[in-house]
């Protein structure tokens, strides 16, 4: 069996796309990642936590746990919340037998660095079943190589008008290089019109001035008082939806609502739990956090060698599963751990883990139903550097059959600072208007499969259409999509998947049907809005707007002979508001 964990190469001759993390080589923090002690209690207890400690409503003595909680000034709290409220929705839920009982599950607050201690002691006392600690959890970003010129970009005052950088955007053009956005935005509810997408991690810079348009502000948590946590987050919104306009950037759902739900204060699985109450079916929940993993013994590493994704513990699982069968499309990233996700290392259950836990890598077993996400390479060229081949997959990108699909995973342009600094695309001493060109990782993928999964929403909903569930939106992203390519040393059997098509996943999830009329009138769009749409004529066909796209002089000129001769016949042929054939006769 060859080698899927040897350290990755690094400095000149290691091949593009073949990077590790840090802006120097060296590697990176995020401060403030917190252990959690999660606790599951038997069920047949009955536990419920009151003001004045804990009781079992079966009766059971519960004075041992009492006791230890007092002498060690811990409190317990149910970690979903109201243990009445949420037993007798799962009782309620058609799908309770596959999801696990959210009013079992218990966080243990205090005792500062004592967690592994702690967790050996509550495990043993009455009505427990188990417990465990989590790493805690951090962004799943990888900041790019360090760039000579970036010390002379990064302080520069910022000018009076931020200038336009949407043409560094490749990634909202046409596939396979993007995900063809700037296509989906022509049609009814292809900008994510009706779509909410909640971002789970740490922290944003809210006041950002290119995120005001459709921002809904914080759901739970407290934000991380630290800045390099403020700028991943702030990138993954303007990622998502960036506001339109001649400024910054624009994103790839601009007229999604975005909203933030920090897990600091809460736990990751509280914050996924209460994100997935606040939306509805077609909604999306987004997780920007991965954690150590079983590999290095779940250890905290700079480089983020075998951080694998949330849902492999049990609380996190818990909480998408029950997200996703609401309805809600999760949406989470699939590390930086350059780990196989297929390794048999994620098949041993840790003896903490309740025996009902099985691999959720492994595709034969039950499902959290959330799409993964790796990180592929971006064009070769983009913003001047190489990654490798474009959609091959990024040396640090976990990979494997439960990876759904892939997003750019170096060069995304978008909001907010450079890892722990200012903008490197534009920077000063204004927070809320910096711009990098280098988000990278799993963490800049994710927020491009999310976007692309938006307007698919929003055109589903504005046709009538029931929006996607998470497991149907994995089948669409999986079917379509620019193919993954291989790279020396990383081929594509290293599954990270395809990069979204926009205009190839249409014709999957919906209907496509032509229909013909005569057109009532026309309007030529000289100067497209947004800019980055195509030289178009629009005309009004079985009451309708129809877009001809890139017309040609001949076919204009024709349009507006027959219009101006006030007796027109012009007959359209058209697939939803696209138009696929034109006959002009008068």
């Amino acid at each position: 069996m060859t080698d899927q964990h040897a350290e990755p190469a690094h400095g000149p001759g290691a091949g593009p796309g073949a990077a590790g993390p840090g802006p120097d080589g060296s590697g990176f923090t995020y401060r403030g990642a917190e252990e959690e002690l999660i606790v599951l209690a038997r069920s047949e207890a009955r536990l419920r936590v009151q003001a004045d400690g804990v009781r079992s409503a079966a009766g059971a003595d519960v004075s041992a746990l009492n006791m230890f909680l007092g002498d060690e000034q811990l409190t317990m709290e149910p970690l979903f919340g109201s243990e009445e409220r949420l037993q007798g929705a799962f009782e309620a839920s058609a799908a309770g037998a596959d999801v696990p009982d959210l009013a079992l599950f218990y966080r243990v607050r205090g005792g500062a660095d004592r967690a592994q201690e702690l967790r050996s002691r509550i495990s043993a006392l009455p009505g427990i079943v188990t417990a465990y600690v989590k790493p805690g959890a951090v962004p799943a970003s990888m900041p790019e190589e360090f760039d000579e010129a970036y010390e002379a970009r990064r302080m520069k005052e910022k000018t009076a008008a931020t200038p336009d950088f949407t043409a560094r955007q490749r990634y909202l053009g046409p596939a396979p290089e993007g995900v063809d956005a700037h296509w989906a935005w022509q049609r009814l509810g292809g900008s994510g019109e009706g779509v909410t997408v909640i971002d789970v991690e740490g922290a944003w810079q809210l006041g950002h001035e290119d995120l005001s348009a459709k921002l809904a502000g914080l759901v739970i948590g407290t934000p991380i008082a630290d800045v390099a946590w403020r700028n991943h987050g702030t990138a993954v919104l303007g990622v998502l939806g960036g506001d339109r306009g001649e400024r910054g950037v624009t994103g790839i759902a601009p007229e999604a609502v975005t909203a933030a739900a920090s897990f600091q204060g809460v736990g990751t699985a509280a914050a996924i739990h209460a994100a997935a109450q606040r939306l509805s079916p077609g909604d999306i929940v987004l997780i920007e956090l991965h954690r150590p993993g079983p590999r290095f013994d779940f250890a905290p590493r700079d480089d983020q060698r075998g951080y694998i994704p949330l849902e492999w513990w049990p609380d996190d699982f818990a909480a998408i599963k029950f997200a996703t069968a609401k309805g809600i499309v999760v949406v989470g990233a699939a590390g930086n751990g350059a780990e196989s996700l297929d390794d048999a290392v994620y098949e041993r259950r840790p003896d903490e883990f309740p025996p009902w836990w099985h691999n959720p890598f492994n595709p034969s077993n039950r499902s959290s139903g959330a799409v993964l996400v790796g990180a592929g390479a971006p064009p070769p060229g983009t913003h001047g550097r190489d990654h490798g081949p474009d959609r091959s997959r990024l040396a640090f990108s976990n990979f494997g059959a439960r990876v759904d699909a892939q997003g750019w995973g170096r060069e995304v342009t978008t909001t907010g600072g450079f890892w722990d600094r200012p903008g490197d695309l534009q920077g000063g001493s204004e927070e809320i208007a910096w711009y990098t060109d280098t988000f990278s990782g799993t963490s800049s993928a994710s927020p491009v499969v999310v976007g692309a999964l938006a307007c698919l929403q929003g055109m589903l909903k504005a046709g009538g259409q029931r929006p996607m569930t998470s497991q149907r939106a994995r089948e669409v992203l999986r079917a379509t999509g620019s193919p993954q390519q291989d790279a020396p040393g990383r081929p594509a059997s290293q599954r990270i998947g395809n990069r979204p098509d926009l205009k190839g996943a249409v014709t999957n999830v919906l209907p496509s049907t032509v229909g013909s009329g005569q057109a009532e009138r026309f309007w030529d769009e000289l100067i497209p809005y947004p800019p980055e749409l195509p030289p178009r004529i629009r005309l009004f066909v079985a009451g309708d707007w129809r877009n001809l796209n890139r017309p040609s002089p001949e076919i204009r000129q024709a349009v507006h002979a027959a219009f101006a001769g006030g007796r027109p016949d012009v007959r359209v042929w058209f697939s939803d508001d696209e138009v696929v054939g034109l006959v002009v006769t008068g």
